[in-house]
């Protein structure tokens, strides 16, 4: 049997995780030269870059006036505990949950927490839960884009304008990449090492007024450590939504992330960042839909992320295999991309069904997705045909 042609032409960059993601394009680390290394974070030097990374964030997110922005610990998980622990327990919580990360906030609130009215909506991967059934009287917490499944919230619409609850927004990867509303989510968390591409290990966390004066007028029953502590003396500590962080922060991953804004606004900002990660994920889901060994795990087209491209091998003779077989196929089709360079880190999360996951956010480069796909095939073709000898 002949060996599945080659194709000729490879990404420039094969780095497609999901997290951290791509370096933007013409990322060098000389980019960082201006980073305050050796300084106090609470110097002015330190503090003005803080601050840039506020105002910036401010900017290309268009993030609305009424709403704080602080730069936090722990990255985005840092981000939701914060906003878990310091916010929930005032009223009845709604968890909407349909992968990985969503069902880990309903373990934390659940289990850690403890808290007595907890209702929780759940999904299988590929799938939204019925977003009708939620009860915005209540806090609600969910993610926006599910990382591991693909699937994301179509919009904002199913919020309530006059809502008594809170909304509790993960948007780690969502931000900058999708439109968010922020008049419909009174809190919203991200870490800049997703659409941005930034180093890890700081989280951001914005909070609008009825987050501020839930925090203003609500002591939770549990003691709050002091690396979640948002108030004090009953009122929010302004000074963390100004650029005195509450821990000492790398300056040379703020840098990086200044870097990252800077040529986000250089492109054209919000609205081209989108339009990026828009044209990535169009071209796999047209390559998709001509190709009968693979499907995109997210079942409604109107839910599919733009930036975690979660897919499904369908093919029939996969299909049929236990979940380990699948599960080994998808590792020997991943890492045969790997071994020539051609795509990193493409598999499916460890708790997602078998298959593959390809980032697309705006620091990856569409041409980059559209010279992978031929290569996708040439990997499946090729495994299968292992697959087949080894029978």
């Amino acid at each position: 049997m002949a060996e599945p042609t080659v194709p000729g032409t490879a990404p420039g960059n094969p780095r497609f995780s999901s997290g951290p993601c791509a370096k933007r394009p013409g990322w060098t680390v000389d980019n960082l030269a201006r980073a305050p290394l050796g300084r106090s974070h609470r110097a002015k030097l330190g503090k003005d870059r803080l601050k840039r990374a506020i105002d910036m964030t401010r900017t290309v997110l268009q993030v609305p006036d009424t709403h704080l922005i602080g730069i936090v610990p722990a990255s985005d998980t840092g981000a939701v505990e914060m906003a878990l622990w310091s916010l929930l327990g005032a009223r009845g919580v709604d968890m909407l949950a349909w992968e990985s990360f969503g069902k880990g906030w309903v373990t934390d609130v659940s289990k850690q927490l403890k808290l007595d009215d907890v209702r929780v909506l759940e999904a299988d991967y590929g799938l939204l839960p019925d977003l009708s059934a939620v009860d915005c009287d209540r806090d609600v917490v969910f993610t926006w884009n599910g990382t591991t499944s693909g699937v994301r919230v179509p919009n904002g619409d199913w919020i309530s304008a006059d809502r008594a609850g809170l909304t509790i927004c993960d948007a780690t990867s969502a931000a900058f990449a999708q439109p968010l509303p922020f008049d419909k989510l009174d809190v919203v968390t991200f870490s800049w090492q997703k659409v941005l591409g930034g180093e890890g290990a700081h989280g951001v966390l914005i909070l609008g007024p009825r987050a501020v004066e839930r925090l203003e007028t609500y002591t939770p029953a549990w003691p709050l450590p002091k690396i979640f502590r948002l108030t004090k003396g009953g009122k929010l500590i302004a000074g963390i939504f100004e650029g005195a962080t509450i821990n000492t922060p790398s300056m040379l991953c703020v840098e990086d992330y200044l870097d990252a804004l800077d040529w986000a606004k250089s492109i054209g900002g919000l609205p081209a960042l989108i339009a990026r990660a828009d044209d990535s994920a169009g071209a796999i889901a047209e390559w998709a839909t001509e190709t009968a060994w693979v499907d995109f795990l997210a079942v409604d087209p109107g839910t599919r992320s733009n930036t975690s491209v979660c897919l499904s091998i369908v093919d029939p003779d996969i299909a049929a295999l236990d979940d380990a077989g699948q599960r080994a196929f998808a590792k020997g089709l991943v890492s045969r991309l790997e071994g020539r360079g051609i795509a990193y880190d493409i598999g499916a999360y460890r708790d997602a069904p078998p298959g593959l996951r390809i980032w697309t956010g705006a620091t990856v480069e569409p041409d980059d997705v559209r010279a992978l796909l031929p290569w996708l095939d040439w990997a499946f073709a090729s495994e299968k045909q292992a697959l087949s000898a080894a029978a």
